[in-house]
């Protein structure tokens, strides 16, 4: 029987990196042209034209309800083969950016500019290069049953529970398309560890009374929410044995200058290596102070990931296949590769460009590390498809 390395059709596979970093810079500016924030339904349906254009022809294409009530619906992708592999190639539309602030792909040198070239658009124009280059390999698709390329709506504002998982269940791999990294020691890295990751609501329900003739009949919704933020802060321990950051992020309260707030709400980002961290965390605010009512709850939940036993044997014939190490790494940040982990046999992320910036006006990614990206997912999905 044939190596990884000696198979033709994984030869043939790995010999397509320049064809894909020209569909995605093909794809690239276009998307990033298109202003398509979450909720958006104009800017979904056009990222969504852009991709099924770009798809190959005979690929079967589906608009899926998205997990997101009222959103636009999330696009899959299907290419099917001969093999026996199963391969879900992940990514999302959606950004962060407003229109008003919304500016098209600006280059300097390899240096691009804009919303979504790191955070995703740029990975995902990667991913329809890899699903092209699969399914055109002379042989490629001996390799696989099918591969889906799944594009969500939603993935940055996400509150609902993720629908996608029960689909995919049993799949040989998820491989998803977030930015990807190099080590500081410049070895080519993806991500297979990732912290579950929460949003804390805290409603506060006070009493209202005049500022400055009865200060002390009011009861202070916006004191209450700042005692409770402090007790949650002091559980922030990022370097200890929970892997444990709580960072208040936002609060509202008041509705005048002159009056005690009766109402509020605060924020709080809460992420560790386990979800029972999470639990624990929101299980001590408390559910009155001074005479506040308080009610705490989850507004969002990410599991966390951890896939580097399942995803060392793809990266060791992957590193083989590639010529140099692919460096197993772990990220702080939440994706939806960690919902797809406990329903696939591996999951594999950071598979996107490299860059930066992401969710901020200086976003962008670096155009000439696009074929040694296209290279390392090449060799992650021939490590999968060819044990």
């Amino acid at each position: 029987m044939a190596t990884p390395v000696e198979d033709p059709a994984v030869r043939a596979l790995m010999a397509s990196a320049d064809a894909v970093v020209a569909d995605a810079v093909a794809l690239i500016e276009p998307l990033v042209a298109v202003s398509s924030p979450s909720g958006d339904h104009p800017g979904l349906e056009r990222c969504v034209e852009l991709v099924v254009a770009a798809v190959p022809q005979d690929a079967q294409v589906e608009r899926i309800p998205c997990s997101t009530t009222g959103s636009a619906p999330d696009l899959l992708v299907r290419v099917h083969g001969t093999g026996t592999a199963r391969i879900v190639l992940l990514g999302h539309l959606d950004t962060v950016i407003p229109h008003d602030r919304h500016r098209p792909l600006r280059r300097d040198g390899d240096r691009w500019t804009g919303p979504g070239t790191f955070d995703m658009k740029g990975g995902d124009a990667l991913a329809v290069g890899v699903l092209n280059a699969v399914a055109a390999a002379p042989g490629g698709r001996e390799l696989f049953a099918e591969v889906a390329l799944l594009l969500v709506a939603d993935e940055e504002w996400r509150t609902e529970e993720f629908v996608h998982g029960p689909r995919f269940e049993g799949w040989d791999a998820c491989l998803c398309f977030e930015g990807g990294e190099r080590t500081a020691d410049g070895d080519e890295a993806v991500v297979v560890l990732r912290k579950a990751a929460a949003a804390i609501a805290v409603r506060a329900a006070g009493r209202a009374a005049h500022a400055g003739s009865r200060p002390d009949d009011g009861r202070n919704a916006l004191l209450a929410l700042a005692r409770v933020a402090g007790l949650a802060a002091a559980e922030h321990d990022p370097h200890g044995p929970e892997r444990l950051s709580v960072v208040p992020t936002m609060v509202r309260a008041g509705t005048a200058l002159n009056v005690v707030p009766d109402d509020g709400e605060l924020i709080i980002d809460v992420r560790a290596a386990a979800i029972g961290s999470l639990e624990r965390v929101l299980s001590l605010l408390p559910a009155e102070l001074d005479e506040v009512a308080l009610d705490a709850s989850f507004s969002r939940v990410w599991p966390g990931m951890d896939h580097r036993e399942a995803a060392a044997p793809v990266l060791d014939r992957a590193a083989a296949l590639l010529g140099r190490p692919i460096v197993a790494s772990g990220r702080g940040g939440a994706s939806d590769a960690s919902h797809l982990a406990s329903w696939t046999r591996v999951a594999i992320d950071g598979l996107g460009p490299l860059g930066g910036g992401a969710h901020a006006v200086d976003e962008h990614l670096d155009a000439g590390a696009l074929r040694d990206r296209a290279a390392v997912a090449l060799a992650v999905l021939a490590g999968v498809l060819a044990p």
